[in-house]
Order: C-alpha cells, then structure tokens, then sequence
C-alpha cells in the first residue's frame, strides 16, 4: 500500500513538475493562427562525456545525438492515432535535412542562421528545435538500474533537454519545454521524447483536445 502511494505521489509529483517547466507566449493563438506545417531541425547538442575523447569525435557524437532526437520527434508526432491529435502537419525530415543540405546548411552552421530564414528555405510556418546537455550518450540507451542513494548523490542525473517552437514570420519564441534527464526518463532516446512528451499531458500548444478545452472551459 505504501509502494503505491509512493507510485502515485511520484507521478503526481512528475506531472506537476513538467507542467511548470512550459512556458508558452501570450501571443501563441495569434502567431500561430496560419500555422499548417512544421519543421523538425536537428537538435543543438552539449556533451560532457566522462571518457577521453577528441574534439572531432565529440563532434561527431554531439551530431549524432541531435539527429537522433529529431528522429525520434518525427516518430512520435507520425506515429498511428497521434497524428491525428494535432492541428498541423510536420515536414518530413528527410525532405528537411535534405533541402538544408541543398542549401549548404550543415549541423554545424545551422545556428548561424536565424529561424525566419530557416522557415523561408524549409517553406514551413514554424520551428521545433532545442538543445541537449548531456553527461551520456541517450541513443545507445539510459542505464535502468536504479537506487535511492543516486538520487542522493546526483548519479541518476545525465543532462537536460529542452524542446521550443518559434515562429517563421517573427522569428519569435512560441513555445519551451525543460526538463532534466535521469534514469526514469525512458531506455532511449525515442524512449525518452514519448514519455516526456506524454507527460506534457495537454501543454503541447498544437494538441486538438488542448484546443477544444480553451474554447469549452466549462465542459470539464
């Protein structure tokens, strides 16, 4: 009994923390009104390993762990009856990737380009992008084994994560999520995008059940 109360406060304890980890703009249902496409870039990646590595192979693995969240952001926003639970649609990554690369946009230099511009070359409405800090490398897999003293020493934590939307025409933010990376995050990275974007539980400012309550506050 006391294993479940445990269970439940936790979760309870988790939904309230993702909750005030968004911050959205009062200005989203008015920036957002003409929005029908979206564009998933790879995302900017930190990463603090604690094996000796060089540059270039840090690089190379940073790079990987950024394509490797916008994969699995794709698959979950395609994925079976999901997709129909959003206002907009998303661009391909493939197409997306492609057409940076037809452009000479690279991982790399990405950042140097601002998001109004992005969106003129990707001919979408908005950007999802964000930035992983990380201590592991999440695509190979988060450890599961878990104990309460790693919550006391800080060995559960591997990073944190942060997923924002920003408009194409103003170039403004929309939309931010932040949260921190641990062993109850999810086995891998596409582990870790479904739950935590599960837990956003009617935050995720596209959702259509999110909509219909903002019209309707009184039919709950």
């Amino acid at each position: 009994m006391k294993k479940l109360l445990f269970i439940s406060l936790f979760a309870c304890g988790t939904l309230i923390n993702a909750q005030k980890n968004v911050y959205e703009s009062s200005k989203f249902d008015d920036l957002s009104k003409d929005h029908h496409v979206l564009a998933i870039i790879p995302f900017f990646t930190h990463l603090s390993l604690e094996e000796n590595i060089t540059k270039e192979e840090s690089k190379k693995l940073e790079k990987k762990e950024g394509y490797a969240v916008q994969d699995a952001l794709e698959t979950y926003f395609g994925l079976g009856k999901k997709k129909k639970k959003f206002t907009v649609d998303f661009q391909n990554i493939k197409n997306t990737n492609a057409i940076l690369a037809q452009n000479n946009i690279t991982y790399h230099n990405i950042d140097t380009y601002t998001i109004k511009e992005l969106c003129e070359i990707l001919e979408v409405d908005a950007i999802i992008s964000g930035n992983l800090d990380i201590n592991i490398l999440i695509s190979k897999g988060i450890p599961v084994e878990f104990s309460f003293m790693d919550y006391i020493l800080g060995d559960a934590n591997y990073g944190r994560i942060g997923i924002k939307i920003s408009d194409g025409k103003t170039g403004k933010l929309l939309w931010k999520y932040e949260n921190e990376i641990n062993k109850k995050s999810g086995r891998n990275t596409a582990d870790l995008i479904d739950k935590m974007m599960k837990r956003l539980v009617r935050k995720f400012p596209y959702d259509k059940e999110r909509l219909r309550i903002n019209k309707n506050p009184k039919s709950d």
